[in-house]
C-alpha cells in the first residue's frame, strides 16, 4: 500500500513537471489535466474520455500538490495554450482547477481548490485572463463558501489553531483583492466592475451578512472567533466608515447589508432570535474597544432619522421606533451586566457629533431595558453639566445633548429614584446656574428648559416665563416641549420600506455563466400578402433553365472541406504553441515541391498566421525566445512562397520585425550574417533590411510608418512583371514596392534635417523672420485622445512591469546593429574586390562581377542598404558611443560609397567616361542614399554637441564630405545628368546634396578658429 501511494505521488509530481515544460500536443495536455481532476473527483463527465492515465484518489495531497499545479497552469499552460483551448472549447477543463462547476460546487474538493485559487492568482503578476478569472472566482466562491470549506471540510488531523490560521489567510487574501488589482493597473484605465472597490466590498458585505445568518443557527466558539477576526480586518480596511459614503467607490458594510438585516429581524421566530443574539455576542467578543466603537459609529451613521429632527408626527415617531428596534436587534439591550458594550456605546454616543434625530433614536433604544436609562443618563448628565461643554461647545452640540437628556428623562416615571437623584444632585444644580449666566440666549435657554422639565416631572413648580417670541432659541424650545408630550416608544412602527436587495443565489448562478449578454432572437421576415407590389422597371425577363449544375457557394465549399469522409489520410495540423514548434514548421519545409503539397502549404500558412503573435507573447516569458530566435531567423529569411499563400510577405515581414524588436541581441546579428550570404534573392535581402530598420525603430520607441505590418511590404505581385517589363522599369517596380517603408523613413529623416538647418539659419535675416512666421506658422489643432481598452491597458501594465529586464535600443545599437552591419560590409566589399582582381586577367566572359544583378553591390540593393543604415544611425543617436565612434565611421562609409567605385565594372565605366572621381557617374539611388546618410550624421552631430567632436577630431573627413557634396551639387546645377536620375529622383538628390553642403558650412563656420591649423598648409 505504501509503495502504491509512493508511486502515485511520483505520478502527481511528474504531471506537475510536465505542465511546467513544453507539451507536445493537445491530447497530451488534456490527459495531464484530466488525471488529477479525476483523482479528486472534480472531472466533469463529458471530459472523462481524456482521462487515459487515471491516478489513485489517495495520491493527491491538496496542500502539497495543488499550489504548484495551479501556478504551473497560470505561468505555463494558460499563456501558451489559451488560444488553442479556446478554439476547441476546452478552457472549462483548465478553469475547473480554479472555479469548479456547479455540479461539484458543494464538494469539499471544490472548496479547497477555490481557497487555494485565491492565493495562486494573487501571488502572480496579473494578466488579462487571470484578472477575469479572479473576477469570476469572487462571484462564484465568495467568503461564506470559503468559510464552509475551511471549517467544515477540514482534514481530521487539523487542529483548531491551524484551522483559524487558515481562515486568517483566506480573509487576508479576499480583502486584498481590490488593492492588488488597483496597484496592478496603476491608475491607468478602468478596473473590472466586479473588482472595483465599492462594488467588490458591497458584494463581500452581503456575503458576510449571509455568513452571519448561517452561523447564528449553529453558534459555535470557532464561528465566533472567525467572525470577530473578519470584522477586525474589515474595520482596518475602512469598510465601516463613520459617515455615509458620498462616493460609490467607498466601501460601507452597513450601507449594503442594513436592508437585509431589517428584513431578517422583522421575520420573528427562533431563527431571528438566534440571529439577534449572535450579532450582540459577536460585538461583545471583539478584542479591541476601538474596533467595537468604529462598528457602532458606522451603524449609527447609517440608520434612518426623521428629516425634521423635532417632527412629532406619527410617521416620524414610528420611524424612530423602528430604527431603535433595529439597534436593539443588532447591539442588544444595554444593561449594567454588559459594561464592555455599554462603555463603548456611551463613548460613541457622547464623544461624536450626531443630529437631534439620532438623540431620539438612542433614547428610544435604551428605554427597552429597565436599568439601561440610568446607565445612559449618568454619563449624559456628566457631559451636559461639564463647564467645558457649556462654555466651548457649538449650538448644535448643545441642542443634541439637551434633547438626549430630556428624551431619556421622559422615559422615567415621576417616582423614579433616578429622576429624584438627578433633580437634587449638586452638579446638576450648579450647571443650571452656569447655563443661566451664559451670554448666548440660545444656550442659556437649553439650561432653563432642562431645569423646568426636570422640576415638572418631579412635582416641583418652576417657570422662567420667557418662552414667547422667535429669538434666542425660543421656537426650538417650544418644539421640544411639544415632542416630549408623547414617547416615541409608544408609536406604531410603519411597514418596512421596500429597498433594493441583491439576491445572492442569483448572483452565484450568474457567476458560472461566461457571458450575461442576452441572445437577440432573429428578426422574423414579414412578407406582404396584399398583392403583387413591384416596379415595372425591376421586373426581370424569363430565361430558359440552364443545363449546367449550379456552382457551389463558399459555405458549400467549407462544408465539403470539413467532411471527414473526404479527408481520409490527412491529419489536422495544430497551431504552434511553442517557438520550437514554430521553427520546426517553418524550417521543416523544403523549397522543392513534395507529394504532400497541400499539407505543406497548410502547415506554412498556419505557422505564419501564428508567428508574430507567438513571438511577441514570448517576449516576457523566460529564455524561450532567446533560445529559438536564431533558428527562427534562418527559417523566416529562407522561406519561399512556393504555394502563393495570401499575405505571405506581410506575415513574414511582421514576424521578422517582431523578432528584431523582442530579441535584438540574438536576432539582429543573425539577420546581418545571413544578409551577406550569396544564397538569397533580392526580395529576401529587402525583407532582412526592412526588419532591421523597422524592428530598431520599434525598439527605440519611435513612431513606425502607417504601412508597417498593415499594408503589404512587397505588394500583390504576380509572375508577369519579371518576365514582360523592361529591365529599368522592373527595377523601379521592385524599388517602389519592396523598399517603400525604409526609403520613406530615410527621406522623412533627411527632410527633417534640412528643415532644422533652415530653422537655424533663417534668423540670420531679420527681414525674413516676420514673413516666415506669417507663412509657416500653423494654427494649433485639437487632437482627440482615444481611451485604450482594458485589454490594451493590462498588456501595457504587464510590459511596464518587466521594463527593467527588457533591452533598450541605445544599449544594443552599436553592439548588435551598426557595427556588425558596417564591419561585415567592409569585409564583404574587400572579399568581392579581391575576387574580381583574381579574375581580371581572364576574358570578359569569365570575369567575376561583384555588382551584378541581384547581388549586394548592385545599385538597387546597395541603396537600400544605405537607407537602412541611415535609419539605424538616426535611431541610435542617443547611444553613449555615438559621437565618438558611430558618427565618423558611418560618415566615412557614406563618403566612400559616394565617391569610390565598389566594382571593377563601375571603375572601368568611370575611366572610360572620363569621370573625375566626384561620384557623378555612380547611380543616382546610391548617391542619394549616401548623401542622406551623411546628412543624418551631420544633423545629429549639430544637435548633440554642435558638431564639435566631428569638426575637431575628424576635420579631414568633414571637409571631404563637404567637398564631395559641393562638387556634385555644382555639376548637377550645370545640367550634367546622373545615371538613373531625372524627375523626382533628381530633385531628391539635389536636396540631399544641398543639405550636406549647408550642414558642413554651418559646422565649419562655428569651429573654423579651432580648425585653422589643419586648413592652412
Amino acid at each position: 500500500m505504501v509503495d502504491r501511494n509512493h508511486d502515485s505521488g511520483n505520478q502527481i509530481r511528474n504531471v506537475i513537471n510536465k505542465l511546467q515544460t513544453h507539451i507536445s500536443d493537445l491530447p497530451t495536455l488534456l490527459t495531464l489535466l484530466s488525471g488529477p481532476l479525476g483523482c479528486i473527483g472534480l472531472l466533469p463527465p463529458h471530459y472523462r474520455q481524456y482521462n487515459t492515465a487515471p491516478i489513485h484518489p489517495e495520491a493527491f495531497n491538496t496542500s502539497r500538490h495543488l499550489p504548484p499545479l495551479q501556478r504551473a497552469l497560470l505561468e505555463h499552460v494558460i499563456p501558451n495554450w489559451e488560444l488553442n483551448l479556446s478554439r476547441e472549447k476546452l478552457m472549462p477543463l483548465v478553469e475547473q482547477w480554479f472555479i469548479p462547476d456547479t455540479f461539484s460546487y458543494a464538494t469539499s474538493a471544490a472548496g479547497e481548490v477555490a481557497v487555494q485559487a485565491y492565493t495562486s492568482i494573487l501571488s502572480l503578476p496579473f494578466t488579462p485572463y487571470s484578472m477575469n478569472l479572479l473576477a469570476r472566482l469572487t462571484k462564484t466562491y465568495p467568503l461564506d463558501r470559503l468559510h464552509t470549506s475551511v471549517f467544515f471540510h477540514v482534514n481530521r488531523d487539523t487542529s483548531s489553531r491551524q484551522t483559524l490560521l487558515a481562515w486568517e489567510d483566506v480573509v487576508k487574501g479576499v480583502l486584498s483583492v481590490p488593492a492588488k488589482v488597483a496597484n496592478a493597473l496603476k491608475g491607468v484605465g478602468d478596473i473590472p466592475k466586479e473588482l472595483e472597490l465599492g462594488s467588490y466590498f458591497a458584494h463581500l458585505s452581503l456575503r458576510c451578512e449571509a455568513l452571519l445568518w448561517k452561523l447564528s443557527q449553529e453558534h459555535t466558539e470557532e464561528s465566533m472567533r472567525s467572525i470577530a477576526y473578519l470584522f477586525t480586518k474589515l474595520v482596518n480596511i475602512g469598510a465601516f466608515p463613520s459617515s455615509k459614503p458620498t462616493s460609490p467607490s467607498q466601501p460601507s458594510f452597513f450601507l449594503s447589508t442594513l436592508p437585509t438585516i431589517r428584513r431578517r429581524l422583522s421575520q420573528g421566530g427562533m431563527a431571528t432570535a438566534s440571529y439577534s443574539v449572535f450579532w450582540s455576542t459577536v460585538l461583545e467578543s471583539l478584542p479591541s474597544s476601538l474596533t467595537l466603537q468604529n462598528i457602532l459609529a458606522s451603524l449609527f451613521a447609517h440608520i434612518l432619522v426623521p428629516d425634521t429632527p423635532l417632527d412629532f408626527s406619527p410617521s416620524s415617531r414610528g420611524l424612530v421606533k423602528r430604527e431603535a428596534t433595529l439597534l436593539r436587534g443588532i447591539v442588544g439591550s444595554l444593561g449594567e451586566n454588559r459594561k464592555y458594550l455599554l462603555d463603548s456605546t456611551s463613548a460613541v454616543v457622547l464623544a461624536r457629533d450626531w443630529s437631534e434625530g439620532h438623540a431620539r433614536v438612542y433614547s428610544c433604544w435604551v428605554a427597552g431595558a429597565s436599568t439601561a436609562i440610568s446607565t445612559l443618563l449618568t454619563p449624559t448628565l456628566d457631559m451636559w453639566a461639564s463647564q467645558e461643554h457649556i462654555k466651548y461647545s457649538l449650538l448644535g452640540r448643545h441642542h443634541y445633548l439637551t434633547l438626549l437628556l430630556l428624551t431619556a428623562v421622559s422615559y422615567l416615571s415621576s417616582s423614579s429614584p433616578t429622576l429624584r437623584d438627578l433633580a437634587l444632585s449638586g452638579p446638576f444644580i450648579r450647571s443650571i446656574g452656569t447655563y443661566i449666566g451664559h451670554l448666548d440666549p440660545s444656550v442659556r435657554r437649553c439650561g432653563m428648559l432642562v431645569a423646568e422639565e426636570v422640576a415638572h416631572r418631579t412635582g416641583k413648580e418652576l417657570d422662567f416665563k420667557d418662552w414667547d417670541g422667535d429669538d434666542g432659541g425660543k421656537p426650538w424650545a417650544r418644539s421640544v416641549r411639544q415632542l416630549l408630550r408623547e414617547k416615541d416608544a409608544d408609536a406604531e412602527m410603519p411597514d418596512d420600506d421596500e429597498e433594493h436587495e441583491v439576491t445572492i443565489e442569483e448572483t452565484i448562478e450568474d457567476a458560472f455563466e461566461p457571458s450575461s449578454q442576452p441572445v437577440q432572437p432573429p428578426r422574423p421576415f414579414v412578407s406582404s400578402s396584399e398583392g403583387y407590389d413591384s416596379d415595372d422597371s425591376l421586373t426581370g425577363y424569363a430565361l430558359p433553365p440552364s443545363s449546367r449544375s449550379p456552382s457551389p457557394t463558399p459555405s458549400d465549399l467549407a462544408e465539403i472541406e470539413r467532411d471527414p469522409t473526404l479527408r481520409v489520410g490527412r491529419t489536422k495540423i495544430a497551431r504552434p504553441v511553442y517557438l520550437a514548434q514554430l521553427g520546426e514548421m517553418i524550417r521543416g519545409t523544403s523549397s522543392l515541391r513534395t507529394d504532400q503539397e497541400n499539407q505543406e502549404a497548410e502547415k506554412i500558412e498556419i505557422a505564419l498566421d501564428a508567428a508574430e503573435e507567438l513571438i511577441r507573447r514570448k517576449r516576457g516569458y523566460g529564455t524561450e525566445l532567446e533560445e529559438n530566435a536564431v533558428n527562427l531567423v534562418y527559417g523566416l529569411v529562407g522561406l519561399h512562397n512556393n504555394y502563393e499563400l495570401d499575405g505571405f510577405d506581410v506575415k513574414r515581414q511582421a514576424a521578422l520585425n517582431a523578432l528584431i524588436a523582442c530579441c535584438p541581441r540574438k536576432a539582429a546579428p543573425a539577420v546581418i550574417e545571413e544578409f551577406f550570404k550569396n544564397q538569397y534573392s533580392t526580395d529576401q535581402r529587402f525583407v532582412m533590411l526592412n526588419s532591421l530598420a523597422l524592428g530598431a525603430y520599434e525598439l527605440a520607441g519611435l513612431p513606425l510608418p502607417d504601412t508597417a505590418a498593415i499594408q503589404p511590404l512587397i505588394g500583390n505581385r504576380v509572375s508577369f512583371p519579371s518576365k514582360r517589363l523592361p529591365g529599368v522599369q522592373h527595377e523601379r517596380y521592385l524599388l517602389a514596392s519592396s523598399t517603400r517603408q525604409v526609403q520613406g523613413l530615410l527621406q522623412d529623416i533627411s527632410r527633417l534635417a534640412i528643415e532644422n538647418t533652415r530653422e537655424a539659419n533663417v534668423d540670420r535675416s531679420p527681414n525674413l523672420v516676420r514673413e516666415r512666421q506669417l507663412l509657416i506658422r500653423q494654427p494649433e489643432k485639437i487632437t482627440e485622445v482615444k481611451q485604450p481598452s482594458a485589454a490594451q491597458l493590462l498588456e501595457q501594465i504587464r510590459m511596464s512591469q518587466t521594463a527593467s529586464a527588457m533591452t533598450k535600443f541605445t544599449d544594443v545599437a552599436v553592439e548588435c546593429f551598426l557595427y556588425p552591419l558596417m564591419n561585415r560590409f567592409w569585409l564583404f566589399l574587400r572579399d568581392e574586390q579581391t575576387r574580381e582582381e583574381r579574375t581580371a586577367h581572364r576574358d570578359i566572359l569569365h570575369q567575376y562581377r561583384g555588382a551584378g544583378t541581384g547581388l549586394i553591390l548592385n545599385a538597387l540593393v546597395l541603396s537600400h542598404f544605405l537607407a537602412t543604415l541611415g535609419v539605424l544611425v538616426h535611431a541610435s543617436r542617443n547611444a553613449p558611443a555615438w559621437l565618438a565612434v558611430v558618427a565618423p565611421d558611418s560618415l566615412e562609409l557614406a563618403v566612400t560609397l559616394g565617391t569610390r567605385p565598389v566594382s571593377r565594372v563601375a571603375e572601368d565605366e568611370e575611366e572610360s567616361g572620363g569621370g573625375s572621381g566626384s561620384g557623378t557617374d555612380k547611380d543616382a539611388r546610391v548617391l542619394t542614399t549616401a548623401l542622406e546618410l551623411a546628412l543624418v550624421v551631420l544633423d545629429a552631430c549639430v544637435e548633440l554637441d554642435g558638431g564639435r567632436s566631428l569638426s575637431l577630431e575628424h576635420t579631414a573627413l568633414l571637409l571631404a564630405a563637404g567637398e564631395w557634396a559641393q562638387g556634385l551639387f555644382a555639376r548637377l546645377d550645370k545640367g550634367i545628368l546622373v545615371k538613373g536620375g531625372g524627375g523626382a529622383a533628381e530633385v531628391r538628390l539635389r536636396k540631399a546634396a544641398a543639405g550636406v553642403v549647408i550642414k558642413v558650412d554651418e559646422m565649419s563656420e562655428r569651429w573654423r578658429r579651432s580648425m585653422i591649423d589643419f586648413t592652412v598648409p
